[in-house]
Protein backbone atom coordinates (compact mmCIF):
# COMPACT_ATOMS: atom_id res chain seq x y z
CA UNK A 1 0.00 0.00 0.00
CA UNK A 2 2.50 2.74 0.93
CA UNK A 3 4.42 2.14 -2.36
CA UNK A 4 1.21 3.58 -4.12
CA UNK A 5 1.19 6.64 -1.93
CA UNK A 6 2.42 9.83 -3.63
CA UNK A 7 5.67 10.53 -1.64
CA UNK A 8 6.98 13.94 -1.86
CA UNK A 9 10.05 15.42 -0.58
CA UNK A 10 10.26 18.46 1.88
CA UNK A 11 12.06 21.53 0.39
CA UNK A 12 14.51 21.32 3.45
CA UNK A 13 15.88 18.34 2.21
CA UNK A 14 18.95 17.86 0.39
CA UNK A 15 20.61 15.32 -1.81
CA UNK A 16 23.47 13.82 -0.08
CA UNK A 17 22.28 15.30 3.65
CA UNK A 18 21.27 13.59 6.95
CA UNK A 19 18.04 15.36 7.03
CA UNK A 20 16.08 13.81 4.60
CA UNK A 21 11.97 13.00 4.79
CA UNK A 22 8.95 12.33 2.66
CA UNK A 23 5.84 13.08 3.46
CA UNK A 24 2.78 11.51 2.43
CA UNK A 25 -1.35 12.21 2.47
CA UNK A 26 -3.14 9.68 4.20
CA UNK A 27 -6.24 10.69 2.93
CA UNK A 28 -8.83 7.66 4.34
CA UNK A 29 -7.20 7.50 7.43
CA UNK A 30 -7.10 11.32 7.79
CA UNK A 31 -3.05 11.20 8.56
CA UNK A 32 0.56 11.90 7.51
CA UNK A 33 2.93 9.40 6.75
CA UNK A 34 6.43 10.34 7.05
CA UNK A 35 9.58 8.23 6.08
CA UNK A 36 13.36 8.74 5.60
CA UNK A 37 13.45 9.39 1.68
CA UNK A 38 17.30 7.50 2.28
CA UNK A 39 15.55 4.34 3.16
CA UNK A 40 12.30 4.15 1.76
CA UNK A 41 11.92 0.80 2.34
CA UNK A 42 12.38 1.20 6.12
CA UNK A 43 9.82 1.92 8.36
CA UNK A 44 7.47 5.17 8.37
CA UNK A 45 5.83 7.14 10.84
CA UNK A 46 2.25 7.66 10.58
CA UNK A 47 0.45 10.79 12.79
CA UNK A 48 -3.22 11.69 12.45
CA UNK A 49 -3.25 15.34 10.62
CA UNK A 50 -4.20 17.71 13.45
CA UNK A 51 -1.11 16.55 15.55
CA UNK A 52 1.18 17.28 12.33
CA UNK A 53 -0.04 20.50 11.97
CA UNK A 54 0.71 21.37 15.71
CA UNK A 55 4.04 19.18 15.36
CA UNK A 56 5.37 21.30 11.99
CA UNK A 57 4.06 25.21 13.77
CA UNK A 58 6.27 24.41 16.62
CA UNK A 59 9.06 23.93 14.45
CA UNK A 60 8.41 26.99 12.05
CA UNK A 61 8.00 29.06 15.80
CA UNK A 62 11.66 27.60 17.20
CA UNK A 63 9.49 26.18 19.91
CA UNK A 64 11.36 23.01 19.24
CA UNK A 65 14.65 24.72 19.17
CA UNK A 66 17.14 23.97 22.31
Amino acid sequence: MLKALNWRKSSHSTPDGPNCVELANLHEAGAVAIRDSKHPEHAHLSVPRHNFARLTTRIRTGDLDS
